[in-house]
């Protein structure tokens, strides 16, 4: 998922990367209402997680790796805004010290795993959150479908900016092919991990899932009785 370098031209390097910026403003501004005190320090957890998930890559074109996203995981656990927040402070990182990414491609990145990740990632979680507050499967459910569908469409992204400036010799059949169907082969891991942690943290703390709250869910209800 991440683009080197060169992979596409200058102005799509430059609309991509006015998009990211405009994103990423409107996602600090809105996340303020979000971080409390449950909500910041599960950020720093989960983009400590993701940081390390996404090390973990391999190639899939010159000049472009495949590896597990994050984005319906941190979605559903710290909200879309927070969530935008933790996955494009990890592609800085790994851009300016791993060199894994490019610097003029940062802005692709950002679109591709930060925006519509966390973006496609929350809404389909949004639209399961009936079947997700009924319980462990219902949620696990939730975050696999969200993980598998945000992994997908972020892959299309990627093919989106290519078919707009592609410079990196591949055909745009090519690109679609390997890139959609190899993330479709790692949204199922990545369903699983992300259905795996999210339930993980439910059955401990479920007041911690951003998706859960609002509503008295009966694995809040679960928790309360518990407490008591």
């Amino acid at each position: 998922m991440h683009m080197s370098d060169g992979l596409v031209n200058a102005p799509t390097s430059l609309l991509f990367g006015a998009v990211a910026l405009v994103w990423l403003v409107l996602a600090a501004l809105r996340a303020r209402a979000d971080l409390d005190d449950r909500t910041a320090p599960m950020a720093g957890l989960v983009t400590a997680f993701v940081f390390a998930v996404q090390m973990i890559n391999f190639p899939i074109l010159p000049g472009a790796s495949g590896h597990l996203l994050g984005g319906a995981l941190v979605a559903i656990l710290v909200g879309p805004w927070v969530g935008t927040l933790c996955i494009a402070i990890v592609l800085v990182v790994q851009a300016l010290l791993f060199a894994d990414g490019g610097l003029t491609a940062l802005g692709t990145n950002i679109t591709n795993m930060a925006l519509i990740g966390v973006v496609v990632g929350y809404a389909v979680a949004l639209a399961l959150r009936p079947l997700a507050r009924r319980g462990k499967g219902g949620l696990a459910a939730t975050a696999f479908v969200a993980a598998f569908v945000n992994t997908v469409v972020a892959s299309l992204g990627f093919v989106v900016e290519y078919a707009v400036g592609g410079s990196g010799g591949a055909s745009l059949g090519t690109v679609f092919g390997l890139m959609v169907g190899l993330h479709a082969l790692i949204g199922i891991g990545e369903g699983v991990i992300t259905a795996a942690t999210v339930t993980a943290v439910a059955a401990v703390r479920p007041d911690l899932v951003y998706l859960l709250r609002g509503a008295k869910a009966p694995l809040l209800r679960r928790a309360a009785g518990t407490a008591s």
